[in-house]
């Protein structure tokens, strides 16, 4: 079974149909089926509803909460082996703290990270990515 883990990118393409929304929704179909495995850090979640905020409004952030309860995507709350292992990462690569936990969460899972944030290039080496 296909497991992957969405960066904050991923839901905002499919929220907003930008360049990727066919994929994640071709995804999130798969997953309401069981047949793949779907999973956001914690931090990723709030990532998207302060970025739905900021643009569109405090009414509009809730009703995107309301509309990610909805999918099929498990949302991994983090401690402090995920702090530790998303700060060591932040600490080697230039790349977001927030995706950093997208990132860690992929590790920890041996699963790929689903993105079209292009920063995550520099962690082939240690990740898989699966870019939009």
């Amino acid at each position: 079974m296909d497991r992957l883990v969405l960066d904050s990118f991923a839901l905002m393409a499919y929220f907003q149909e930008e360049h990727g929304a066919v994929t994640v929704r071709n995804l999130i179909k798969k997953a309401n089926t069981k047949s793949c495995v779907l999973k956001l850090s914690s931090i990723n979640w709030g990532e998207i509803y302060y970025s739905i905020v900021r643009s569109k409004g405090t009414r509009a952030g809730e009703q995107y909460l309301i509309l990610m309860e909805q999918l099929p995507v498990e949302v991994v709350d983090v401690d402090r082996r995920s702090v530790m292992e998303a700060a060591l990462l932040k600490s080697r690569y230039a790349l977001s703290y927030a995706d950093c936990f997208a990132a860690a969460l992929a590790q920890r899972e041996n699963c790929p990270v689903l993105t079209g944030d292009k920063e995550f290039k520099q962690l082939l080496p240690i990740i898989k990515i699966q870019f939009l």
